[in-house]
């Protein structure tokens, strides 16, 4: 059974930084592509945040490019979201994910 579960969100203030984690479990994540997806309070749909593929390869919505790192650990089955100078956009619910599946989500709010 595929299971996900995400950690590490919090309350920070503007420019601060988090870092999420997600612990996988059912399946091996060095030969999948795993995603990150927040979703925004009030909005009924999901934004794609970043992706770290099978051979490491990484991608970033325009949104938080260069301000957040998507990586892996191999060895403990876990993926990371590095996020710095967040802003008050930043705030959501952040799920891991590797499709269909999905984690219950860690809740990431930036206010001053």
């Amino acid at each position: 059974e595929v299971r996900l579960v995400e950690s590490g969100g919090g309350v920070v203030q503007p420019g601060g930084s988090l870092r999420l984690s997600c612990v996988c479990s059912g399946f091996f994540i060095e030969g999948d592509d795993m995603t990150w997806y927040r979703e925004v309070p009030g909005k009924e749909e999901f934004e794609w945040v970043a992706l770290i593929a099978h051979d490491e390869k990484t991608r970033y919505a325009d949104s938080v490019k260069g301000r957040f790192t998507v990586s892996r650990d191999i060895a403990k089955n876990m993926i990371y979201l590095q996020m710095n100078n967040l802003k008050t956009e930043d705030t959501a619910v952040y799920y891991c994910a590797k499709p269909p599946n999905r984690g219950r989500g860690t809740q990431v709010t930036v206010s001053s």
